[in-house]
């Protein structure tokens, strides 16, 4: 005789979660099939070898779990938010340097097209004195337009992949932008999912819990990291100047002003950290925030060119001072009133700055010799690695007040000694360097 059961009785069997099957209570859980077994279903063939445990148990221990990656989403979500943040004003940043570095090869351009008719200034005046040829002299000039269009040419072709590395920065940024919303926006919806998921009942929670638990692991193994992108200072201006020869000043250190911490050489060309420290108390020209010393020249007008040999120095200070030397405890007022490139290394990694403002710059290797090229009529500092010949940074349209004096600087190191030193180099050191 088939068994046929009442509407009411089905009822109460589906709400009391009884087995379609045998018509028993629901106990168990097969982990490996996802579904709520009887006493007699865990005993038949097909789930012996199964992990089963209590319907209350395999609850708990998903819920456990969800709650687990619901904490680690969270974390996810703000660490991709920041992400995202980050990328957005990293591309506004990048247009803004780009600009900057755009004003910078223009306004190098500008400088060296103005030394370089300089030079043939000079060269022709040297030629109006010894010779009047004329063939000569159209010679000269014809080289002169040469030169000047090689630079043009140059210069041009450093603006052209200066622009293509930015447009290349600025699609790397945008994709990144966009892999950063996309996960923001999914693992937002998985928040919601998971958040429903831990408070729904032993049942509901235990419904298709697996695959739930498995689609959120394979979300949150998604790896976002920020878009590597160009360091726009890699777009080096090459070249020296040969002007630079003719502008190169024979500068020596003014013992007046030098930090207690410095000891200076006999010739005054180089500088470096001692034990002792000098009497130097109520000297108002003694600066005492930094081991830090002027040069003994300053300049009102005129261009000027000068080079330091850094390469014995873990932590340095080059570039120009102006203002006069105030006395002790004017820390704040006079690092206002300074151009500055600084060069650090920690451990093997060397690292650059340039202030004002305050800016890093990539650095492919250590730097030995650094040129300084000052030009008081048109407001421009330039500072140079010598040994690569190549523009490090300049400064355009600065508004200088009062005397200029270079200035050179050590770091005072935390513990008791430091082989630092700096050594203002002398000579022709540019006639290997090229030009224009």
């Amino acid at each position: 005789m088939s068994k046929r059961l009442s509407p009411q009785l089905q009822h109460n069997i589906t709400e009391d979660t009884y087995c379609e099957t045998h018509l028993e209570p629901t106990r168990l859980f097969c982990d490996v099939d996802q579904i709520t077994l009887c006493s007699k279903c865990f005993q038949s063939q097909e789930h012996k070898h199964h992990m089963v445990c209590g319907i209350q148990e395999a609850a708990e221990n998903y819920r456990k779990l969800f709650q687990e990656i619901l904490n680690t989403s969270r974390e996810k979500l703000e660490a991709a938010k920041s992400i995202l943040t980050d990328e957005q004003e990293r591309m506004a940043m990048i247009q803004e340097e780009e600009q900057n570095f755009k004003k910078m090869i223009e306004s190098e351009y500008s400088m060296r097209l103005r030394l370089l008719n300089e030079e043939c200034e000079q060269n022709l005046q040297r030629q109006q004195e010894c010779v009047s040829d004329l063939n000569l002299r159209e010679t000269l000039l014809n080289q002169v337009i040469k030169l000047a269009t090689e630079l043009e040419e140059m210069f041009q072709e450093m603006l052209q992949r200066l622009g293509r590395v930015g447009r290349e920065n600025m699609e790397k940024l945008k994709e990144s932008e966009a892999r950063a919303s996309e996960q923001v926006r999914s693992l937002l919806k998985l928040i919601v999912e998971l958040e429903k998921k831990c408070g729904e009942g032993t049942l509901a929670l235990l419904k298709n819990a697996k695959y739930s638990l498995e689609r959120s692991k394979s979300l949150l193994l998604e790896h976002l990291e920020p878009a590597h992108i160009t360091d726009l200072s890699l777009c080096h201006i090459r070249g020296l100047s040969s002007m630079f020869r003719v502008l190169q000043r024979h500068l020596t250190l003014d013992p007046e002003t030098a930090h207690p911490c410095l000891a200076l050489s006999e010739d005054l060309r180089t500088m470096r950290l001692r034990h002792g420290q000098q009497d130097g108390a109520g000297n108002p020209e003694r600066l005492d925030f930094s081991a830090m010393v002027l040069a003994a020249e300053s300049f009102t007008s005129g261009r000027h060119y000068w080079e330091v040999d850094v390469g014995k120095a873990t932590r340095w200070q080059v570039g120009i001072y102006h203002g006069s030397a105030d006395a002790k405890g004017s820390t704040a007022r006079v690092s206002g009133e300074k151009v500055l490139l600084t060069g650090s290394v920690m451990g093997t990694e060397w690292t650059l700055w340039v202030f004002p403002p305050l800016k890093r710059l990539f650095l492919e290797k250590k730097l030995d010799t650094v040129g300084v090229f000052l030009d008081c009529e048109h407001g421009q500092i330039s500072f140079y690695n010598v040994t690569e010949t190549s523009l490090i940074y300049n400064f355009s349209h600065c508004a200088f007040q009062g005397a200029l004096r270079p200035v050179f600087s050590l770091c005072i190191p935390n513990g008791d000694t430091s082989p630092d030193s700096l050594t203002i180099l002398h000579g022709p050191s540019c006639d290997a360097t090229v030009s224009p």
